[in-house]
């Protein structure tokens, strides 16, 4: 059975927006772990644009599921990972005028770079993913930088306009999966899911973990986020 792990950065950004001190992403991982949650999220980017230092050292001490830290290849970030010590990091590309995680991060371009990070990662007992396209060749990166698991990008089944392009995006998908766990890695999924497209993916035998962030932080504002998170969960089991 896949699990959730939800992404808060959103809290965040809204908090940010009027550089106050609410809402607390703290606060809403305690809501979102009482909800059912098997993990908590975050992205710690260069500028600091929502989560903060002060956010990722509180969530360490007081998450009780699993604490997952998304970061860039950025020399400053992985200092930080190395003292934090969250239970996993997820390594991405970052570009500082994009929105959100544009594309998969280039782990055959910059495999020698990755490497030594899982090495470094692994000396604190941090379990590393990379987030990626359902590529072959990032598949195998992955897999020869030692790493312990992969998040396939699901941004373009979540973008997908017709029938045909949507099941020729879930079967890259299932491809991926069958390529990562031959390679002996954990498959993780996520970007652009919603509580309208979550379906067909969380149908794939395989994926342990849906990491998703924007669309349960959208409809807390409406329901709250225990609420959310319940509805997301209960759509993954079925």
């Amino acid at each position: 059975m896949a699990y959730l792990t939800v992404n808060i950065d959103p809290i965040a950004t809204i908090r940010q927006a009027r550089r106050t001190d609410e809402p607390d992403p703290v606060w809403a991982a305690a809501l979102c772990e009482l909800a059912g949650t098997n993990g908590i999220t975050v992205h710690l980017r260069q500028d600091r644009r929502h989560i903060n230092d002060r956010d990722v050292r509180l969530l360490k001490e007081t998450v009780a599921s699993k604490f997952n830290l998304e970061m860039s290849l950025a020399e400053p970030i992985v200092r930080i990972a190395e003292k934090v010590r969250p239970d996993q990091v997820t390594l991405v590309p970052e570009n500082r005028a994009e929105l959100t995680t544009e594309g998969g991060l280039n782990c055959a371009g910059q495999q020698k770079r990755l490497a030594q990070i899982v090495k470094r990662m692994h000396r604190k007992d941090i379990l590393v993913s990379t987030f990626i396209l359902p590529d072959e060749k990032q598949i195998l990166a992955s897999a020869e930088a030692g790493c312990d698991a992969v998040e396939l990008h699901t941004g373009p089944y979540a973008n997908a306009k017709t029938d045909s392009r949507i099941e020729t995006t879930l079967n890259q998908l299932r491809d991926g999966r069958d390529i990562a766990a031959a390679a002996g890695l954990i498959v993780h999924a996520g970007h652009g899911l919603t509580y309208r497209n979550i379906r067909p993916v969380a149908r794939i035998e395989g994926i342990c973990e849906f990491n998703i962030g924007h669309s349960i932080i959208a409809r807390a504002v409406l329901v709250g986020i225990r609420q959310a998170t319940e509805e997301m969960i209960r759509l993954i089991e079925q």
